[in-house]
């Protein structure tokens, strides 16, 4: 068969001739009348060629090879089927059914395997954890995979093996995608697939554990790089946690941070920082807060720390049973200790709570040799690292599960050990605190 195809001209020039019925740009339809006058001529003994130019048809145009090879099929079809033969039946015998009033029975079957499917596919959405609502105005997507084992359990439990094609079509899914999901080829893939995924899962899991941490996604991410040695793409790990349902419990949102900025002027210290918190520098920029731990039979503890801002680093902390000065001066005690040399025109920055505007505080922060910044009143985004912080400090922690206070005080020393030295943060190239703080060392 020639492989030459007709342009838009030749065929316009083609479709003039009383013998072709339709041309495209691959082929012609010859009429059957033209079809049996060939064969009645070629009987005569005239060969194709002279038939196609006495009917008035350029051969040249429609090309020597797809002349001959139309003669000769139809000589073969003359030879097999007869005169008849050469009629094209290809409209009459398409292969399609033709469209028929259905009977009672089987409008009635299929009304009745449609509210079943229904049925069936309002309890796969309440497996999957969705509702539908009448005012919904964006429409429940399942993917095919559900359709299919939706289509694939309706059957089964209804025995409706004769609807496959009706309940594909209802639902938007083709048939031929429906059997091939449940070919052997495709079980077996989605097999080795999950054997894949429960090895995964398993080194999930360890990272997901380790330290005895809570930790969501990106902290498993980082953990299994610094840790393990794993490089898992995070798309891959929030696939696992969500097909095996590997949850991590997120903290609510405080309402009362969602407030407006405070207007008011009054600042017991100026802020100086005004919320630049990364200056590029480990110890210059330094935040203290306290918070209140409750543990077992509402029992109190309050834990006061000093955070690096630069680094996320817990520099110094204290717990006690009270809420009195003691715990502020304490805390700044440890951190002289601690860490005798800072950045120089480091800065201290907290709230305005009594602790931090006490004299005595604030002597001691000038002994240190730092300064002091302080918040607006009423306004927990100028400290927020601070009160992040705490947020997570609260949700990775054990602290209610403590039975007197010493229980408290080694959760806290544990914790912090992990937070400084093996929980990788996002936003510090996926490095732990103390180990940042290194990094940034070798810079300078």
């Amino acid at each position: 068969m020639t492989k030459k195809l007709f342009s838009k001209q030749e065929q316009n020039q083609l479709a003039c001739s009383p013998c072709v019925v339709a041309v495209s740009e691959k082929g012609i339809t010859y009429k059957d009348e033209f079809k049996k006058h060939y064969i009645a001529e070629n009987e005569k003994g005239k060969g194709t060629r002279e038939i196609f130019e006495e009917a008035g048809l350029d051969v040249e145009l429609i090309g020597l090879v797809r002349v001959i090879s139309s003669g000769k099929r139809w000589r073969k079809t003359y030879r097999e089927k007869g005169i008849n033969g050469l009629v094209d039946t290809r409209k009459e015998m398409s292969g399609r059914p033709l469209e028929r009033e259905l009977s009672l029975e089987e409008k009635y079957a299929r009304l009745e395997a449609k509210n079943r499917l229904l049925q069936a596919e309002n309890e796969l959405l309440k497996k999957v954890g969705s509702t539908r609502k009448a005012d919904d105005e964006k429409e429940i997507q399942l993917i095919k995979e559900h359709k299919f084992q939706l289509i694939h359990d309706t059957i089964e439990k209804y025995q409706l093996k004769r609807m496959v094609h009706f309940l594909c079509k209802l639902i938007g899914v083709s048939r031929s995608g429906y059997y091939n999901y449940y070919t052997e080829k495709a079980k077996q893939n989605r097999a080795a697939q999950d054997q894949v995924d429960e090895e995964v899962k398993n080194i999930i899991l360890k990272a997901f554990h380790y330290r005895r941490r809570k930790k969501g996604a990106r902290q498993i991410k980082m953990t299994l790089e610094n840790q393990f040695n794993i490089t898992y793409n995070l798309k891959r790990i929030r696939r696992i946690m969500k097909k095996f349902h590997i949850i991590c419990p997120i903290r609510k949102a405080n309402p009362y941070r969602k407030m407006a900025k405070a207007t008011k002027e009054h600042r017991t210290c100026p802020n100086i920082l005004q919320r630049q918190f990364k200056q590029g520098i480990a110890g210059k920029i330094l935040l203290t807060d306290i918070t209140y731990l409750t543990y077992k039979q509402s029992k109190r503890a309050y834990l006061s720390t000093v955070k690096d801002a630069e680094t996320n680093e817990i520099l110094a902390y204290d717990v006690s049973d009270k809420i009195t000065l003691d715990i502020a001066l304490n805390t700044l005690h440890k951190l002289k200790r601690n860490h005798p040399r800072l950045a120089e025109d480091a800065y201290i920055h907290s709230d305005q709570g009594f602790h931090y505007t006490n004299p005595e505080f604030q002597k001691l922060v000038k002994k240190i040799g730092l300064g002091q910044s302080m918040s607006r009143r009423g306004n927990c985004w100028d400290n927020a690292p601070q009160e992040s912080f705490f947020g997570h400090f609260k949700d990775e922690t054990d602290i209610k599960e403590c039975e007197v206070l010493e229980d408290v005080k080694r959760e806290v020393k544990s914790y912090m050990t992990y937070y400084n030295h093996y929980r990788g943060q996002w936003n510090l190239k996926k490095m732990p605190p103390a180990k940042y703080r290194q990094h940034l060392l070798q810079i300078d």
